[in-house]
């Protein structure tokens, strides 16, 4: 993509608005449309835009593919652990009142916690789809 000058400018703009975009997803879910699922495709496909512009060398090494194996990881153990400390709590797997004594903040971390664990997981396994069909 080195011979297309304007096509690796606005890669350079959009990129970092998609990933902010994201996060936006991510953390405004709890209160309106979005959540984590939303915003791990959203964060995956910005990724993919930077890797298909600027190739998948310079992908790699800003998102090491080791990497994003941990964090899909990291977010399905995350998913998990949230369930567990709720049994832990006296409740239901995945119970989120268990999680503090007062069932509404415990409802607002449960969530946010899922949430986080789902975005993870949905984009690092977007980064590994892509990574493995790109690099054989």
């Amino acid at each position: 993509m080195s011979e297309h000058p304007i096509v690796r400018a606005g890669a350079k703009l959009l990129v970092p608005c998609i990933l902010l975009f994201a996060l936006y997803v991510q953390f405004h879910g709890d209160f309106g449309p979005g959540g984590g699922f939303q915003a791990g495709a959203i964060f995956g496909a910005g990724c993919i835009l930077y890797g298909l512009v600027f190739g998948v060398d310079a992908l790699a090494r800003v998102v090491a593919p080791r990497l994003v194996q941990q964090v899909a990881a990291a977010g399905v153990l995350l998913f998990a652990l949230v369930g567990v400390a709720a049994l832990l709590g006296g409740g239901t797997y995945l119970d989120y009142d268990a999680l503090l004594p007062d069932p509404i903040a415990g409802q607002h971390l449960g969530i946010l916690l899922i949430e986080l664990g789902v975005g993870a997981t949905v984009s690092a396994v977007m980064l590994g789809l892509f990574f493995s069909f790109t690099r054989g």
